[in-house]
């Protein structure tokens, strides 16, 4: 079985005080998708690591932190996000992220993106997204 941490973030704070919001939206999906691959051994924790309110460009918060402690202490085997920019919108940072995921040999999905980080072109394939992003920020300043 691989034990499957959900990830969910959303930048701001606006709707979040709504029933259902952005985070509910990202986790539900993501708990549909882990449904779709039991065949595989995936399972869906039932910890939240939910950030409403915080930006994609840094790695300072509570949930991403709590969630990286969890897998240095070995609870987790697989993170699920909606989409990757979910995860870090900093190339750097999460570059980061996924050394420590690979450190402690957990794989990496994405709901809405096609990954596979148990290889070497997935993991090359991960990183396209970020670049793009990158090069996009930095064309907009």
């Amino acid at each position: 079985m691989a034990r499957c941490a959900i990830y969910t973030r959303k930048s701001t704070d606006e709707g979040l005080d709504q029933d259902f919001n952005s985070l509910d939206a990202q986790r539900e999906a993501a708990e549909a998708f882990i449904l779709s691959q039991r065949g595989e051994g995936l399972i869906a924790l039932p910890e939240h690591y939910d950030d409403g309110g915080f930006s994609g460009g840094n790695v300072e918060r509570p949930a991403l932190q709590r969630l990286l402690e969890d897998i240095r202490a070995g609870a987790v085997d697989c993170v699920v996000v909606y989409k990757v920019d979910r995860l870090s919108r900093s190339l750097i940072d999460f570059a980061r992220i996924i050394e420590v995921f690979d450190r402690h040999s957990v794989s990496f999905l994405s709901v809405t993106q096609q990954f596979n980080t148990t290889n070497s072109v997935g993991r090359l394939t991960l990183n396209i997204p970020p670049v793009f992003r990158a090069i996009r920020a930095r064309d907009h300043r």
